[in-house]
């Protein structure tokens, strides 16, 4: 099997709420700047823009 050593993860925080939210693999030769990804947040009962954590 092949390993992808570009691709990691990353975690993403909800900008309404600033909750942690599932973490989302990303390619960082691809995209070395932040993620930012409409993703649903459980704690705001909807979907919101969230942002890769540090």
């Amino acid at each position: 099997m092949a390993k992808n050593e570009n691709r990691n993860f990353v975690n993403m925080r909800c900008t309404v709420c600033g909750s942690e939210l599932r973490p989302t693999s990303k390619n960082k030769k691809n995209n070395p700047e932040r993620l930012e990804l409409k993703k649903y947040c459980p704690k705001c009962r909807q979907s919101v823009i969230a942002k890769e954590k540090k």
